[in-house]
């Protein structure tokens, strides 16, 4: 396996507020088979836009790459603050880690099916592009000529609506507690599905606990009345977050925790009195959150096997998504 990790922007472009000196970033798992060539996916973990988490990170991408993709992780702006209404930030982020990995075909390897898979609100960034993909354009002469619109887009257990069934945080920390309805609608996706919207692979638990599974339901019918191709599961049982389902996940070996960064920075800044914008309420709740003495999280009584058994139909779903990629 050759691995590599790039900045997408380059020097001058990124220009967030509240980054505290992070830049968006790609981290590449390649095949190493000389000029043989693979599809690509590109991995958007989610963490409700304040941060990126690790257990849906590597080991995802390493997940597809044992099943012959090569893989890239992006991690892309959120803030822990939520303090710096996000934007079109991450949707920029996403459409130019699209760009510039295919920029670098030859280089990575790759064929021309490029797929991006999102969990969560990473959900929420992958089907951003799905439909606004002809909405981000890239100034930069190398980029500005390259397609943003994936072939496919996988996603897991997604935030999609900005309506009843909303993950209200990931709206606030995307658009601010007072966005006008002009915004909430732009990125109320099922809203906003067109003919020529990318097929998508969608796939969510019952009763999760976290995102309603309502917003899988409202994007598989936009699809549907646009004349999308798509694939739909809901598996009747699972907690949100359950990323690949397997033992390793259980056991918490999601590997290399590189997409905290920018949590890591921010944190620190607040800590030092240079949060942006960071107010007193959220100063305290974060140095809680990330005091040096905080609890570790409660372990589970059941055994990452016996945990791993309990969600074993979860844990199809990235051959199922595998299937469903020979169709597109």
């Amino acid at each position: 396996m050759k691995t590599f990790v790039e900045k997408i922007w380059e020097p001058g472009e990124y220009n967030y507020a509240a980054s505290y000196g992070f830049e968006p970033n790609i981290h590449g798992y390649l095949h190493d088979e000389g000029d043989k060539a693979h599809d690509g996916i590109i991995i958007v973990p989610g963490g409700g836009y304040c941060m990126v988490v690790p257990p849906e990170a590597e080991i995802v991408a390493k997940t597809f790459y044992e099943r012959g993709l090569n893989a890239f992780v992006l991690t892309y702006t959120t803030d822990i603050t939520m303090s710096v209404p996000l934007k079109k930030q991450p949707l920029n982020d996403i459409a130019r880690a699209v760009r510039f990995v295919r920029s670098r075909a030859r280089d990575f390897a790759l064929t021309d099916k490029l797929i991006i898979n999102g969990g969560s609100a990473g959900g929420h960034v992958c089907a951003s592009l799905a439909v606004h993909f002809d909405d981000v354009p890239d100034s930069n002469p190398k980029y500005k000529d390259i397609s943003a619109r994936p072939e496919g887009v996988i996603l897991n257990y997604p935030v999609i609506t900005t309506g009843e069934f909303t993950h209200i945080y990931s709206v606030w920390a995307l658009v601010g507690q007072n966005a006008p309805q002009s915004e909430l609608d732009y990125f109320s996706l099922e809203k906003n599905v067109k003919a020529d919207t990318p097929p998508c692979f969608i796939w969510q638990t019952r009763d999760d606990n976290l995102v309603p599974v309502e917003n899988s339901y409202l994007f598989a019918a936009a699809l549907k009345e646009k004349g999308v191709p798509y694939a739909h599961y809901v598996f009747p049982q699972g907690f949100h977050g359950l990323s690949v389902a397997n033992e390793a996940f259980f056991r918490g070996d999601f590997g290399e925790p590189y997409t905290m960064e920018q949590v890591d920075r921010a944190v620190k800044a607040v800590k030092e009195g240079r949060g942006v914008n960071v107010s007193d309420q959220r100063r305290a709740e974060l140095e809680a959150q990330f005091a040096d003495n905080a609890p570790p999280p409660p372990n589970s009584p059941e055994t990452p096997e016996e945990q791993a058994a309990r969600y074993r139909d979860v844990a199809m779903w990235p051959d199922l998504a595998m299937e469903w990629l020979k169709r597109i």
